[in-house]
């Protein structure tokens, strides 16, 4: 296993008073111009439309499977279905782009700042009303969710939908805390969680806890897309494949009966960018990749 990468110094962008400012500017901004949608990230590397098209030619693609059989996982996701849950949603421009291309599941932002998913809901709130206006009559629209919640530190019950829950519940017969989420997404999250200051109980930086964290949010079978402008890939997959975690599961088709099972994440998929060439190493400005949660003997 690959040693974890050196922890960034940190940086203001590690802050939630940070982020807060931003979203409270982004949110006049975009009371006084409902067109302003503030700020998509990455953008520059056109991220945003990559990961999209990433996940649109992988999901219920018979082909892609025959052709990359280690993409199993997707093969398991529909987009009609799929449960996403993107990771600091921001602006919450991810997840509205999912749902333009068809996703119809339950999509899901949250953010560690209330500012952030106030911004959310009144993009949602304007989009929706444009649309209404050009189409000259009442349109169906489905809205995507957005909550405030801590990635590292909030309860995985706040997530979970009760109907959601059992239904899953009767299809697998099993039943395992915090683990429903067939997508997780991340553009950009882990880079500001990797510039903080803060410290976890045995004094590490908070980001050590954070795969972990995506862990527990995914389903066995599962996928996480997760893009980052500080890492490298290497670094990147070393960061989230570096770790595992024990769940106790119920199965409810057994009796009750419970057993442990241990997961990792491993990386299945990659995005290309446009790459350069600087001191004979190659590379890009940003990188994003995918991973399976999958179990692993105990």
């Amino acid at each position: 296993m690959a040693e974890k990468p050196a922890h960034l110094d940190p940086s203001e962008l590690g802050t939630k008073e940070y982020w807060d400012s931003l979203y409270k500017s982004e949110l006049t901004n975009h009371a006084e111009n409902p067109t302003d949608e503030g700020t998509v990230w990455f953008d520059d590397s056109d991220a945003q439309t990559k990961m999209v098209e990433f996940l649109e030619e992988q999901v219920d693609c018979e082909e892609s499977l025959e052709a990359e059989p280690h993409l199993c996982a997707f093969g398991r996701i529909s987009k009609e279905s799929a449960s996403v849950i993107d990771l600091g949603c921001g602006n919450g421009s991810m997840l509205f782009a999912l749902r333009e291309e068809g996703w119809t599941g339950r999509l899901l932002g949250v953010d560690y700042s209330d500012t952030s998913v106030a911004f959310a809901n009144k993009v949602q709130e304007t989009r929706r009303k444009q649309k209404q206006e050009e189409d000259g009559e009442e349109e169906e629209w489905q809205d995507v969710e957005f909550h405030t919640w801590d990635v590292l530190n909030g309860d995985f019950s706040d997530l979970q939908q009760q109907q959601q829950q059992q239904q899953q519940q009767q299809q697998s017969g099993e039943e395992e805390k915090g683990s429903r989420w067939d997508i997780v997404l991340d553009k950009g999250t882990f880079d500001a969680i990797s510039l903080s200051s803060e410290r976890n109980a045995q004094g590490n930086p908070i980001c050590e806890g954070y795969p972990s964290r995506v862990l527990n949010l995914l389903r066995e079978g599962g996928i996480f897309l997760i893009t980052s402008c500080n890492w490298t890939e290497d670094e990147l997959k070393a960061w989230i494949e570096g770790g595992t975690q024990e769940t106790v599961v119920e199965d409810a088709s057994d009796g009750g009966k419970k057993e442990i099972k241990k997961y990792r994440m491993r990386q299945i998929g990659r995005v290309k960018y446009p790459s350069f060439s600087f001191g004979g190493v190659q590379g890009s400005t940003i990188s994003t990749l995918c991973f399976v949660k999958e179990a692993v003997a105990v």
